[in-house]
């Protein structure tokens, strides 16, 4: 196998990654943990968290952006899809503070991750 076609395999497979990701998000992301007369979001923060921890391994991992960036797409386009109503007319993401946070959240997410400056390397100290 090539180089360029790996580098392609791992784009498309990072693709699919985030677009089940943003699937399982979209779905997960209404859960509510009710104490006392406050209600706590579990499902938006792990969602979130996950999305974050989702794009920062393939950044890490794949060793460079595109990997992270095809991730956040495929999370985007899942969102964006699943944000549209069904033929019922329901949807999964409500117009409300919880759905905006879902519906942008991850993208502001994937831009950070994907823009954040590569670190040099350390190298070691000659004694």
């Amino acid at each position: 196998m090539t180089n360029r076609s790996s580098r392609i395999g791992t784009i498309v497979v990072a693709f699919l990654v985030g677009l089940a990701y943003g699937t399982l998000g979209t779905v997960g992301h209404r859960a509510t943990l009710q104490v006392g007369e406050v209600s706590i979001p579990w499902g938006l923060v792990a969602a979130l968290v996950g999305v974050a921890a989702l794009l920062l391994g393939m950044r890490l991992v794949a060793g460079g952006r595109a990997a992270a960036a095809a991730a956040g797409a495929g999370i985007v386009v899942a969102v964006a899809v699943l944000t549209l109503p069904g033929p019922g007319g329901s949807v999964l993401i409500v117009g409300d503070l919880t759905g905006t946070i879902w519906s942008v959240a991850p993208a502001l997410i994937a831009v950070f991750v994907v823009a954040w400056p590569k670190l040099p390397s350390r190298q070691p100290r000659d004694a």
